[in-house]
């Protein structure tokens, strides 16, 4: 069985088989011309595979990101030839989205929302940084123009939308609460419920509507097992990291150590 075979195989089972495979393609692209391609944006999972494949042409391919700041959360990755002494040019541009917040609340999702209705596709843009009464999205220079003259409204809210360049980005802060407790397993529904605030029962209809990932990954049941290192996200709530698992109380309890990121 070839290399590619065995991590099509391997990203079968967890469906991302078609991300593989797309990504193979770059990679086997880069080896075939000496250069390198870059992929659309990809979550921090998506990157993740990106890593492997590239780990399978060691010596031949490194991997560089692009999101547009140095923090961001969604990148392109970009296979680079070993053999490729030139400059790796991979554009990146700023739409600048803005409203009255006097009258209009909009929100992440309804960017997200408005963004995909215009048809374009959840892998053509990077983060969305949301501002007090606008926000900033990265995205490919191409569909500046596009989304400018299209993307009118949000909602019922009238909006204006220019291009900047990447000097303009402004990186929310990140605002972390840290979540030392005990808890009497680490089934999903238990951690999550600690480190987001709600009752485990609630919890358990969010993983059931499909508004919780592990490690950007849709959640596949209330009693899957959570460890060290993984990153709990629910819809409209941010996410929680699972820092460490400190061990047994003397009542059989586990205590552990989180951070939220609001």
């Amino acid at each position: 069985m070839s290399d590619r075979e065995k991590i099509l195989r391997y990203y079968r089972a967890s469906g991302d088989e078609v991300l593989a495979s797309r990504l193979l393609d770059l990679a086997d692209t880069v080896i075939r011309n000496r250069k390198y391609k870059a992929s659309d944006f990809l979550d921090p999972y998506g990157f993740s595979v990106a890593e492997t494949i590239a780990a399978q042409y060691e010596g031949r391919i490194n991997l560089q990101s692009a999101g547009g700041y140095e923090s961001a959360e969604r990148n392109k990755a970009i296979f680079v030839s070993n053999e490729y002494l030139g400059k790796v040019d991979c554009p990146l541009s700023v739409l600048s989205i803005t409203w009255d917040s006097r009258y209009y609340h909009i929100t992440h999702r309804d960017i997200l929302g408005a963004l995909i209705g215009l048809g374009i596709e959840r892998e053509m843009f990077g983060d969305i940084l949301m501002k007090e009464s606008g926000c900033q999205v990265i995205t490919d220079p191409n569909l500046c123009s596009f989304t400018a003259v299209n993307l009118v409204t949000i909602g019922a809210a009238n909006v204006s939308v220019r291009a900047e360049s990447l000097e303009h980005i402004e990186p929310p802060e990140k605002k972390v609460k840290e979540i030392r407790t005990t808890v009497a397993s680490l089934r999903l529904d238990v951690i999550a419920a600690a480190g987001f605030s709600v009752s485990r029962s609630k919890m358990a209809d969010e993983i059931t509507a499909d508004k919780v990932k592990v490690n950007w990954q849709s959640a596949k049941n209330s009693s899957q097992t959570v460890k060290q290192g993984d990153i709990i996200s629910m819809r409209g709530r941010g996410r929680v990291e699972v820092c460490e698992i400190l061990g047994q109380t003397k009542k059989g309890r586990t205590s552990i150590f989180l951070k939220r990121f609001i």
